[in-house]
């Protein structure tokens, strides 16, 4: 391994923040790249007057309804640490682009609301990390409000998630008395000043160990004596700090503060980036990954459509697992067995791009897709072969057949269809039945049909019908010869195929599906598309 390589592995920290809707995710986003300096004034996506909205939220959607919808990654450089910064979907609906989001994230910042504690969303974005085994940091946020004490917040992490956290730092006052933190590794007190404008600019900030005479002038009697009596209970009782049951997702670092007074923010990105791990590999089907490997390889985990109206072009998002990534270099494609050129490369602010010359393990980097990419696919330096294991591709849950509202705008109905199938924001079926050609659009969520309509018309033009169908589980055939005319739709079941041919059936519920399998116990169901073989499936008459 080269000392370059070694050096920019350990600058490097990628990782996403997972919340439940509301918790206050893009506002902490947004307060990172102030403080990282990745911005100069930051906006609120509610201060609809000033038009400023959060930097991570670029589609108009987005900026209107106040929420996010898809996946950004910002990158930025603090401290010397290169830092990338995978933002993601707080609404459930989205849960899936999250969930891909996070096969290239390292670490995952946790995101709670002091008032209402640990979330459903929490709970499940919780559980893919970890199942995934990346350490977990917790903020606690909107301590400028009124809500839990800490003691109960960290009470809740144990009984409902089922991990320890460790306090790193822990807060003077709550709600409008909310007046600092105090530092204990270093045993400082940081007491906060703001200065206006509602948290646009860094605010100010004091540090000074706890028992002198600067901090006697800054805080009260009852506040100190208060804050004492706090650091006592937490010493005795408390858990000890180990970076190696954090690095394993053990045990959770836990901070205090608010994003939306600044309160807390660089006592925490300091913390963090110094605790959070490097990059490291992934899985594969020719063994694990190491991000210390000479050759080039790197894995697709998401796409975007549109991202520049201007231009209407696809960027196809790639984490770089291990070697150096060089602008103009060759890779192999190994899901169409071809060498290509990787030219312009582009890092993110959101939707502002920016060419690089080269990329390092951790780093995400944008390639422009002439139609060539899926999600999951596997990009290496000319090597043996292999596929990387670890983005997930989900049944969904909901279903609707689609229309073209103009039959003459049916073709950008199609291409629409199909761009944003390859993104990963719907999944597309074509029926098997007679005379039925209109295309059923599969989806995660239900707020995904409102966005669906909203991007096929304002990027593609194409106003659409969505008639929602009556299913709620999706399931593969699993069968050495499958017959769907043998198989016909009974009004609780219908069978369809996937954009790889595969037969699969959608049940209305839970009952349908097991009627089915007792009535044709020759055939197996999966919940996901199997891996595409010869001759494992034979759709039509034997």
């Amino acid at each position: 391994m080269s000392s370059e390589l070694e050096r920019e592995i350990s600058r490097r920290r990628t990782f996403a923040i997972i919340s439940h809707p509301d918790a206050g995710k893009t506002t902490l986003t947004e307060k990172l790249l102030l403080y990282g300096g990745a911005i100069h004034l930051a906006g609120s996506v509610k201060a609809r007057r000033a038009k400023r909205y959060a930097t991570s939220d670029w589609m108009a959607i987005e900026k209107e309804r106040g929420i996010s919808v898809t996946s950004s990654v910002l990158q930025f450089t603090y401290r010397d640490h290169a830092v990338n910064l995978l933002d993601t979907p707080g609404h459930q609906d989205f849960s899936e682009d999250t969930y891909r989001t996070l096969s290239a994230a390292d670490s995952a910042v946790m995101l709670i609301d002091a008032a209402k504690g640990v979330e459903p969303q929490t709970i499940k974005l919780f559980k893919v990390c970890k199942l995934r085994g990346i350490p977990i940091f917790t903020f606690a946020n909107k301590l400028d409000r009124y809500g839990r004490t800490p003691l109960e917040l960290m009470d809740e992490l144990e009984k409902v998630l089922g991990m320890r956290a460790y306090p790193m730092n822990w807060p003077i006052g709550s709600g409008p008395e909310f007046r600092g933190v105090y530092d204990r590794r270093t045993k400082n007190v940081h007491v906060f000043q703001a200065v206006g404008r509602h948290g646009a600019e860094e605010v100010g900030e004091q540090i000074h160990p706890l028992d002198s005479e600067e901090m006697r002038a800054l805080l009260t009697e009852s506040e100190l004596e208060k804050l004492r009596e706090d650091i006592e209970l937490l010493d005795i009782g408390g858990d000890d700090f180990s970076i190696d049951k954090v690095l394993t997702g053990e045990l959770s670092p836990m901070f205090f503060g608010s994003a939306m007074t600044n309160f807390g923010v660089r006592p925490f990105l300091d913390a963090f980036l110094e605790m959070a791990p490097p990059p490291s590999g992934r899985p594969s089907s020719a063994g694990f990954i190491e991000p210390v490997g000479e050759k080039f390889t790197g894995f697709v985990f998401k796409i975007q459509a549109n991202m520049d109206p201007a231009h209407r072009d696809r960027i196809a998002f790639l984490r770089v697992v291990s070697g150096h990534y060089v602008k103009g270099m060759t890779a192999h494609h190994v899901r169409l067995d071809k060498d290509i050129r990787l030219a312009k490369p582009t890092q993110f602010m959101a939707s502002e791009r920016t060419g690089i010359e080269d990329a390092w393990p951790g780093d995400v980097i944008g390639l422009f897709d002439p139609g060539i990419f899926r999600i999951g696919d596997t990009l290496l330096e000319k090597t043996r072969a292999f596929d990387f294991e670890c983005v997930p591709r989900f049944s969904p849950e909901f279903f609707a057949v689609v229309r073209s509202k103009d039959p003459m705008k049916r073709k950008q109905m199609e291409k629409g269809l199909e761009q944003l199938s390859e993104e990963g924001t719907i999944q597309i079926f074509q029926q098997l039945q007679m005379g039925m050609k209109d295309p059923i659009v599969g989806v995660v969520g239900q707020l995904q049909f409102e966005v669906l309509q909203y991007r096929m018309d304002a990027e593609y033009g194409a106003d659409i019908i969505v008639d929602k169908l009556p299913f709620g589980h999706a399931r593969w055939v699993v069968a050495q010869k499958f017959d769907p005319k043998a198989f016909d739709w009974e009004g609780n079941r219908m069978t369809v195929q996937d954009r790889d041919g595969l037969p699969l059936v959608l049940f209305r519920d839970e009952w349908a599906m097991q009627h089915a399998l007792q009535k044709h116990p020759e055939l197996a169901f999966q919940a996901h598309a199997p891996q595409l073989k010869a001759n494992s499936v034979i759709i039509g008459p034997s």
